[in-house]
């Protein structure tokens, strides 16, 4: 029988993967109409806002929420794209900053991550990911945080339960399980407007 948390990456990897290909259709579509000369208004702009957010959304979570093993690789530049398509016209400004090949497993956590940063700065802001040569560093900075959030004790304490989560959060709880997956700890300092995690 395969584990909670393998059936739910692989339950992630198949809606991610069913999902795709239409919204992708549609981006087509709508990139036709628009060469065609049937959509230049205001109203086809923001709908081709919103299959390219759709679309970078839905390969973010193919990579935070699907399979992932650990000799599976990801390019940097399809991580900088995801990101780039993800935030633009927002709040929020992800640097990326990594090699150029990477573990799967490891973008795959880092996404989980940079969820629960998101979740804490809910008037946007900045979040810095370095790669190093001794593991990764995530910065988020933000003149206001919400840290109330009852996931954050599940990112270090494997004892920690929280029975109130929301499908909101789901990320803080699927964060140790992949730590452990990798042989990783997490560090997490708070400062002033500042969330920092290394692992």
């Amino acid at each position: 029988m395969t584990d909670p948390i393998d059936l739910a990456a692989l339950i992630g990897s198949r809606i991610c993967h069913d999902l795709i290909s239409p919204i992708g259709a549609i981006g087509n579509g709508v990139e036709l109409l628009m060469l065609d000369g049937a959509g230049h208004g205001p109203e086809m702009a923001l709908i081709a806002q919103s299959v390219t957010h759709a679309n970078a959304r839905i390969r973010f979570f193919r990579v935070a929420y699907g399979i992932a093993s650990t000799d599976q690789r990801i390019a940097r530049s399809e991580v900088q794209s995801i990101l780039a398509d993800m935030t633009r016209g927002g709040r929020l400004v992800i640097d990326w900053d990594s090699a150029n090949d990477l573990s799967r497993a490891e973008v795959k956590l880092t996404f989980l991550l940079l969820q629960c940063l998101e979740t804490a700065m809910i008037t946007g802001g900045r979040i810095t990911v370095v790669q190093g040569d001794t593991g990764w560093t995530m910065t988020g900075t933000a003149q206001r945080l919400k840290l109330d959030t009852p996931g954050w004790a599940l990112l270090t304490d494997p004892a920690a339960t929280v029975p109130d989560l929301t499908p909101g959060h789901v990320q803080f709880a699927l964060v140790l399980p992949e730590l452990t997956r990798l042989g990783r700890g997490l560090t997490v300092s708070l400062g002033e407007g500042m969330i920092s995690f290394t692992f």
